[in-house]
């Protein structure tokens, strides 16, 4: 799986248009779920499920909080899937490895499946 990070809304946007199974973290340094999270995101980029998938890492420090609060982000870590650019899942809060892999399959299932 590959790793990109959003540092302005433009990038956030040029990823969303560039890759059609985006999975997007929203989080910020100071919060002990999003280093959870990683740790999930990581071992979930082990497995079969993440392949072809991309995912982008949006800091919260660095985006800005009205660019969050644009979003309706209420709270951090918050998983977003997107598939062609459109937002087709939202998961607030911390989810383990089982939780991502059963919502990327639910929501972003590759393209020719």
């Amino acid at each position: 799986m590959q790793t990109l990070h959003a540092s302005t809304p433009d990038d956030y946007a040029a990823a969303l248009a560039a890759h059609p199974r985006l999975l997007v973290d929203y989080y910020k340094d100071d919060c002990p779920g999003c280093k959870m999270l990683d740790m999930s995101l990581a071992k979930f980029a082990a497995t079969d499920a993440a392949n072809g998938l991309v995912l982008l890492k949006v800091k919260l420090e660095i985006v800005g909080e009205d660019f969050f609060r644009g979003l309706g982000l209420r709270q951090t870590p918050t998983l977003a899937l997107f598939r062609d650019g459109e937002e087709a899942a939202r998961l607030a809060g911390f989810q383990s490895p089982p939780q991502i892999i059963q919502a990327v399959a639910r929501h972003l299932a590759p393209i020719d499946a």
